[in-house]
Parts: structure tokens; C-alpha cells; sequence
């Protein structure tokens, strides 16, 4: 698996190409979108609300927007926050790590959590938080599976949906 940045057009655009490759993976994944709410209708998700929804996101020089490929296909993107917006808050984020339903079970979203983690590490981190949905038992047991613990519970800052926080330690 090849693991790289996002890069955008010289106008700070997507790329028409890799926009159509992340709207059918972020597609892929209705379910999810279903749980989470972000798309109005998660059967139909369409290549303006996603570049609508990373928009935020790329223009953030906190946030890495990360693509990874098996055999030249998308196979999961992820999105880390390298300083949370609550100043208490000392650890880097994972914002969102998202794998094609169809390669789910094949271990790339253990793969590109661990390069996440390596990357924090790397950089002096010792810990990186996530929010996995409540009504998502799937994500908690994944990343508990990986050695992410539970600390707290809350609700989402963008939304206001109930959250477990997890946290990993780097060592």
C-alpha cells in the first residue's frame, strides 16, 4: 500500500480525477454515512458535497489529508489534526480514517493507522486521539482492536453526536 498527501490543483483545487475516486469511496461507505448523518442522502453521495465536505479541511494547515492506494486504486483516505481546537487538548487527532467497504477486513485500516501513528511519533507526539460515533460498535471495537482505550464520552463538535473519545499512547 502507498500512503501520500492530498495534493491539490495550483488553483487549490481537487483534482477531477481524484474527486471522482473519493466520492465512490466515501460512497462505498453508506452505512457509516447513514449512522453519521453528514451526507443528506448517504445512497447518493455526490462529488459536491464531498469536496464541499474537505473543504474545511484543506484549508487547515493543521490538517493532513491522506490517500492510500493498493494495486493504483483508492483504497482509504484519512484525515489528522495535528493540534485539536481546545487548547487543553495536547494530542493530534484522527479526524476521519476511511477504507472502500469493498477492501474492508484486508487490514489497510490498520495499515494507515499505523503509518498515522508513525508519522505522530515521528514529530515527538506520545498520543493520538480519535471519536468514534456511539452508534458505531463496528469503528469501536476496529480501533480498540489496535490498542486504542476508551477515556471519555461526549458529543462531537461539529454535530453534537454522541462520541466515545479514544486515545493510544505512542511509545
Amino acid at each position: 500500500m502507498i500512503i501520500e498527501p492530498l495534493a491539490l490543483t495550483p488553483d487549490h483545487d481537487l483534482p477531477g480525477p481524484l474527486l471522482t475516486e473519493l466520492t465512490a469511496l466515501y460512497a462505498s461507505n453508506h452505512e457509516f454515512y447513514a449512522l453519521s448523518g453528514d451526507f443528506p442522502d448517504p445512497q447518493d453521495i455526490r462529488p459536491e458535497q464531498v469536496a464541499a465536505a474537505l473543504a474545511d479541511d484543506l484549508t487547515n494547515p493543521d490538517v493532513d489529508v491522506l490517500l492510500a492506494r493498493s494495486a493504483g486504486q483508492l483504497t482509504a483516505v484519512a484525515i489528522t489534526l495535528a493540534h485539536h481546537p481546545d487548547p487543553t487538548d495536547p494530542d493530534p487527532w484522527i479526524g476521519l480514517l476511511l477504507v472502500a467497504a469493498e477492501e474492508h477486513g484486508k487490514g489497510y485500516g490498520r495499515q494507515l493507522a499505523t503509518h498515522i501513528e508513525d508519522r505522530f511519533r515521528e514529530t515527538g507526539r506520545d498520543a493520538v486521539r480519535l471519536a468514534a460515533l456511539d452508534n458505531n460498535p463496528a469503528a469501536l471495537a476496529f480501533w480498540t482492536t489496535i490498542g486504542y482505550e476508551t477515556i471519555g464520552h461526549r458529543k462531537d463538535r461539529q454535530l453534537g453526536r454522541p462520541c466515545a473519545v479514544l486515545r493510544k499512547i505512542l511509545r
